[in-house]
């Protein structure tokens, strides 16, 4: 893939992805790694760092795909044109706002799209589980044995997993201390 269709992937990204950047995955996952620009693992690994950094995920994803397959000149305009859409779309509602604020078609058109949003932002968040927290085998058989469901979970991530969540829930803990919790779990643990 060129630069140029790279920054066009990025711009149907943001053109379909004006609810926020975490329902951006999906439509990322789908464009970037069914094409074979990077793996499945590496887009997980990027979805890992884009959480934990600062700014928008989307944002984030995007600095990161263009970075890795095009270096800086790639980071700079993915980010652009991932963000473009939503800057020429928000110019455009807030000019009309006042106009159609009250129209029954907009406020069903905005009623719709939180499920539809909910739905999206709920794929990468299993995915992310599965692949983080589940040792899924290629030949399925082997989970009709006892022994197959016990290696089904990486019980020490899945651990791992559980005690963060205590913190957060429990104890509130910030999450600047589950990242570095996470970031000293990983590289120990793996």
């Amino acid at each position: 893939m060129s630069l140029i269709a790279l920054c066009f992937t990025f711009f149907y990204i943001g053109l379909f992805t004006i609810g926020g950047g975490v329902v951006a995955i999906t439509l990322m996952q789908q464009t970037i790694v069914a094409r074979g620009l990077i793996s499945p693992e590496q887009f997980f690994n990027m979805v890992a760092i884009s959480e934990s950094t600062p700014g928008p995920i989307g944002i984030n994803m995007a600095t990161y795909i263009g970075y890795n397959l095009y270096g800086i000149p790639g980071g700079i305009l993915a980010s652009v044109f991932e963000a473009m859409p939503s800057v020429i779309i928000i110019l455009i509602i807030a000019r009309f706002l006042q106009k159609f604020h009250e129209n029954p078609f907009v406020k069903g058109s905005l009623a719709f799209l939180r499920p539809v949003t909910t739905g999206l932002i709920l794929v990468p968040v299993v995915q992310v589980f599965t692949f983080a927290l589940m040792n899924i085998p290629q030949d399925w058989s082997v989970l009709l044995t006892l022994n197959g469901w016990k290696g089904l979970f990486d019980w020490i991530c899945l651990a791992f997993y559980g005690v963060c969540t205590f913190l957060l829930l429990k104890f509130k803990a910030h999450p600047i201390i589950i990242i570095v919790l996470g970031a000293i779990f990983g590289v120990l643990y793996f």
